[in-house]
């Protein structure tokens, strides 16, 4: 008896030291800190370890007269009508109850409602924008979901305009951006795996996907790449997409990032897997390969004829964006014979004055071009596209007149710009942007050499990038001639049937066969069946 009485004591000492430990950094230590069963130990404990945070709040207050509860939240982070609500009801309470699951199933007026026995799930939660509550006599801790934090409303995504398609974008609020995916695909298939990240921030991130469709392999290579990551806070998308992307060093995106939350709901509908994160508009899509990079979500609302005109455009605008400085600066150099005898003498004639080569020219031009792009987006709204046209038409100008630059170039590097603006993914009209400049410079030594040299290494890092074991070029290499009809074109959607063959998936049937057949055969559904009744002696339809 007495031995039992002695570990009942040291076992009430360990717990009172854990409580008033304080030497800890995160708060995934103070996993090892109980809920204490005195209301005084635990309010004490919450007072010291929110000393000089003057937004945490602590209510003290009576269950009817007898027991004592405290119930504490960050202030302007939850709902107070609902905070008031759920104390007056504990307030009023008849019998003095004190057990939590009978509070929880009668009393309480508040859906989302979680019990927790330790500090660290206790203060995440509240840290979130949950209000805690605590209740004398008992070692677990309520959490209620009452948040009430003001958030931007749901707007058009700026960074992704298109003419004909839904106009919500996500926004910086975790549970409006998962409620926008839920609403496009109504299923229970539809999966969201929350996790933490930031030993700071505790940044709230879910991962969702479509269990029927998604590969598991993937799913769980996803998990792998962020539970490994460690690090003080993580405050955007950005994050998290360097530390999980297969090639660290690779100027191309093998991350996809978008605003759309229909662009989300057609790539989970694709087996792929996407990372949302809280406090960001912006959700992470993987796998990600080349061609996608040239896929807008306007091109499945459209047409196909149309679409796929679009998708050729983009293809030959991306090349040209990507070449057009660096064949200039090698025609001009090494390889005046190859050009015309008018264009050249015309490129001649306005290159005579011009006192530095065309590689310094074209680098001149080109940095001066991304300076006004970079100020016309830093810029306040009202002055920004103003001043990047304004600027790049008063410069070109004024350097063509002063004999700096000649006129060609300017042609070329105001075409080069225009096209980088159509590749719908920004991240990979950025890496387009990066690598025009060593093609100029291996162009100026080498000339049309050095330019089909950097085509090569181009195309051979391309093909030896991955995208979470996917292979870049899919499915141009290697090549899958099924998947082609969603790649060089958009073919109409009777005709798709089945989801990317080089996705490993589940389930790689998207529609059925009845209207698809019928439309192959007939060439449209042409209402052959509809009977048509004309009244004879007055001519109109009954």
């Amino acid at each position: 008896m007495q031995r039992l009485r002695f570990r009942k004591e040291k076992a009430k000492d360990t717990k009172n030291q854990a409580l008033q430990n304080f030497d800890y950094r995160f708060i995934d230590e103070l996993k090892s800190v109980p809920i204490h069963s005195s209301l005084e130990e635990n309010k004490n404990y919450l007072n010291a370890l929110f000393k000089d945070c003057s937004d945490f709040v602590i209510r003290e207050f009576n269950i009817e007269d007898s027991v004592k509860a405290i119930m504490f939240f960050v202030d302007g982070m939850v709902n107070t009508e609902f905070a008031n609500d759920a104390m007056k009801a504990l307030m009023i309470l008849e019998g003095g109850e004190r057990l939590l699951d009978r509070i929880i199933e009668t009393t309480l007026p508040v859906t989302q409602v979680q019990k927790s026995d330790n500090y660290s799930d206790l203060l995440l939660s509240v840290l979130g924008g949950d209000a805690g509550l605590v209740v004398d006599g008992n070692t677990q801790a309520l959490m209620m979901g009452i948040r009430g934090m003001e958030k931007r409303s749901i707007q058009e995504p700026e960074t992704e305009s298109v003419i004909r398609g839904p106009r919500e974008g996500f926004v910086e609020n975790l549970r409006t951006n998962t409620s926008m995916i839920r609403r496009k695909l109504k299923t229970p298939r539809l999966k969201m795996k929350p996790m933490t990240i930031g030993r700071e921030s505790n940044t709230s991130i879910v991962i969702t996907y479509l269990n029927d469709i998604a590969d598991p392999a993937i799913v769980e290579e996803v998990e792998k790449r962020l539970g490994k990551i460690d690090i003080d806070a993580v405050l955007e998308t950005g994050y998290l997409e360097e530390f999980i992307q297969d090639s660290a060093y690779s100027p191309f995106p093998q991350v996809q990032y978008t605003e759309r939350p229909d662009t989300v709901a057609a790539s989970l509908l694709q087996g792929r897997v996407a990372i949302i994160v809280d406090g960001t508009p912006f959700v992470l899509i993987v796998p990600f390969v080349f061609a996608e990079a040239l896929q807008a979500s306007e091109d499945y609302y459209e047409r196909f004829q149309i679409s796929t005109l679009i998708r050729w455009l983009r293809f030959f605008l991306l090349i040209l964006s990507l070449l057009t400085p660096g064949l200039y600066v090698a025609f001009t150099t090494f390889h005046q014979d190859l050009l015309p005898t008018s264009l050249l003498l015309s490129v001649a004639a306005s290159r005579e004055a011009i006192p530095f080569p065309a590689v310094v020219e074209a680098l001149i031009m080109e940095t001066t071009f991304e300076a006004l792009r970079e100020a016309g987006i830093r810029l306040p709204k009202t002055i920004g596209a103003a001043v990047s046209i304004l600027g790049a038409l008063v410069i070109g100008q004024a350097a063509v007149q002063a004999g700096i630059v000649s006129a060609p170039m300017v042609i070329v590097v105001s075409l080069t710009g225009i096209a980088s603006f159509t590749i719908p993914r920004f991240n990979e009209a950025i890496a387009i942007r990066i690598l025009r400049f060593p093609i100029m410079i291996v162009a100026a030594i080498f000339g049309l050499y050095g330019v089909l040299i950097c085509i090569m290494l181009l195309l051979g890092h391309l093909a030896n990038l991955r995208s979470f074991g996917i292979p870049y070029l899919s499915p141009f290499g290697p090549l899958s001639s099924s998947d082609l009809k969603d790649a060089m074109f958009r073919s109409p959607w009777w005709s798709m049937r089945n989801r990317p063959a080089y996705m490993p998936l589940k389930d790689t049937v998207r529609m059925g066969d009845e209207a698809s057949d019928e439309i192959r055969e007939q060439g449209g559904q042409r209402g052959m069946s509809i009977e048509h009744n004309h009244d004879e002696e007055r001519g109109d339809v009954k």
